[in-house]
């Protein structure tokens, strides 16, 4: 709904009403760019120079110049304080389906926001991503956005019957849940990039999409991208695909959770001789990181490692058959 009403107040301020009105736009350059997901003015106003110069086989100058004219027209200038709180109040967020988990996030897995979680295997992180692609399609009162989901799988680990299991335990019909979500399985890091770029012609077709999950977001590039020479290159595309996400969380008000593998290190001395795949680029990207680890019996603990609001700090929850809960410690809390 705050997306439809994004784009009627655009279109309401605007001369312009479809990206063809554009100054040197035009009705063949508009047609490319629609075929590759730039439907509306913002998503052009969002654009890279670089991009928009490839598809359209235009000069960078061109490009930046139809940009420019999309931005002015979009109004995408300096907001005071007040007016950014405004536009804070369309956030949503997703409830993990437990409660200390979601107090810990700021009341949930929040949209316009990257929420990345990383651990070692059997920590949580793709039950984590199974949970919230039924529970966004829970109704508002409930945890849920009444939304879809898209699922963007690099390792083959989705699967549909924890899927049916988990919408059971919410008295939804598995069918129409599974229905409600679109899986790609990435088979390169390159087809990871081209699923992401597919996105917003989804989107567009289905605007109830709420939820965008890519588990795991460094597995194929991890295994492609081998030796210190390569590193500079891997970090520079991945650096790409998580600002690609970031624009569709914000162009489309939508949650973006993303798994993360685990490296050691065996330099560290002390405590957890762990980190995440990826470095600082995914760490600067990431809205929410969080560090999940095994417990004990089926018990998981989360630790807020990063966040702009919120303060760090870990809670512990329960992985169950009927899907994620609060833990007989966090509930004696």
């Amino acid at each position: 709904m705050a997306k439809e009403e994004n784009e009627e107040k655009v279109n309401e301020d605007s001369e312009y009403k479809d990206i063809k009105d554009l100054p040197g736009v035009g009705s063949a350059i508009a047609s490319k760019l629609k075929s590759v997901g730039y439907m509306d003015i913002i998503s052009l106003a969002t654009a890279n120079a670089l991009e928009v110069a490839e598809v359209c086989d235009i000069g960078e100058p061109t490009a930046k110049k139809i940009i420019g004219e999309a931005r002015e027209a979009s109004k995408m200038n300096f907001l005071s304080g007040l007016e950014f709180q405004d536009r804070r109040r369309q956030v949503q967020r997703i409830s993990t389906g437990s409660q200390a988990f979601d107090i810990l996030l700021g009341g949930g897995v929040e949209t316009q926001a990257i929420t990345e979680c990383y651990g070692e295997f059997g920590s949580g992180k793709s039950q984590l991503a199974f949970q919230l692609a039924v529970n966004v399609q829970l109704p508002n009162d409930k945890g849920g956005l009444e939304g879809h989901a898209i699922w963007i799988d690099t390792e083959g680990t989705f699967r549909p019957a924890r899927i049916e299991q988990l919408a059971a335990a919410k008295n939804l019909d598995p069918r129409e849940v599974l229905q409600n979500i679109k899986i790609g399985r990435a088979y390169s890091s390159e087809h990871q990039v081209l699923l992401v770029d597919k996105i917003p012609e989804l989107v567009n077709k289905d605007p109830k999409i709420k939820l965008i999950v890519v588990d795991s977001m460094m597995a194929l590039f991890r295994a492609e991208y081998v030796g210190r020479g390569t590193l500079a290159d891997r970090q520079q595309k991945v650096n790409v695909i998580l600002h690609n996400l970031q624009r569709l969380a914000d162009r489309y008000n939508l949650a973006i959770y993303i798994t993360n593998q685990v490296m050691a290190r065996p330099d560290q001395l002390f405590g957890d001789p762990t980190a995440p795949v990826g470095g600082h680029i995914v760490g600067h990207v990431a809205t929410y990181r969080v560090y999940l680890r095994k417990s004990k019996k089926n018990n998981r603990v989360a630790k807020l490692v990063d966040s702009p609001s919120m303060p760090e700090g870990e809670v512990m929850f329960e992985l169950t058959a009927e899907g994620i809960k609060d833990c007989e410690e966090e509930k004696k809390k």
